[in-house]
């Protein structure tokens, strides 16, 4: 019998290390620049980060054009390599994300920027920089035991809505300074309170919110 073509060899093979990975976990969604075009992957398990070619081969991956992107909330782990922040403004931006890793790819230095993200309850970030810190995590809220509930709302007590926000300081890719976050509680306003801060204004009041902000830097 003729051996297999290459490129059915290299399938079997990707099919073979992705086998090993499987086990019990569930699909996770990963989203990468790569030659001006988006990928958005469907994967089993996690891929070395900036890895293109691996995740060509182990994931389930389709090309999507920036100007076809749609807002998309995300109730499962995401990851997003990047090499600068305007992929991230696009994808990140007053969106719904729960669990967030962010891997960046880039050499260049990333200028203080901010990103608006809604329910986020865990974060990793991973950068090439050779610094003293060169991934790192941290963990704003645990994971509620009813998923069911609405992605906005983690508890509704007196009729009172609960509302997480966190604020991302790009800058921290850099690698410069342990990776910090702050919470403030109990936030009836945003505007009222946090009145410098960028979109601040695109907040709307209401008697029955109540923010968990996070500054992330």
């Amino acid at each position: 019998t003729s051996p297999a073509p290459n490129h059915l060899r290299w399938t079997m093979v990707g099919w073979k290390i992705a086998q090993c990975f499987m086990g019990n976990q569930k699909n996770h969604t990963l989203i990468f620049t790569k030659e001006s075009n988006i990928r958005n992957c469907s994967c089993l398990a996690d891929i070395r980060d900036c890895d293109y070619s691996l995740a060509n081969l182990l994931c389930n991956c389709r090309t999507v054009l920036p100007s076809t992107m749609e807002k998309t909330d995300y109730n499962s782990d995401l990851t997003i390599w990047f090499t600068d922040t305007s992929v991230l403004e696009m994808l990140l931006n007053f969106t719904m994300v729960w669990d967030l890793k962010l891997s960046f790819c880039g050499t260049t230095p990333l200028p203080t920027e901010y990103l608006t993200i809604w329910g986020l309850r865990k974060l990793r970030v991973k950068n090439k920089v050779k610094g003293q810190f060169p991934e790192q995590s941290v963990t704003i809220y645990s994971s509620s035991k009813n998923e069911k509930d609405d992605l906005l709302t983690m508890h509704n007590k007196d009729r009172q809505m609960l509302v997480y926000i966190s604020f991302l300081d790009t800058s921290l890719f850099n690698g410069y300074s342990l990776l910090k976050s702050y919470s403030v509680e109990n936030v009836s306003s945003i505007t009222e309170h946090f009145h410098n801060l960028l979109y601040s204004s695109v907040f709307s009041t209401s008697d029955n919110k109540s923010y968990v902000v996070t500054f992330i830097y």
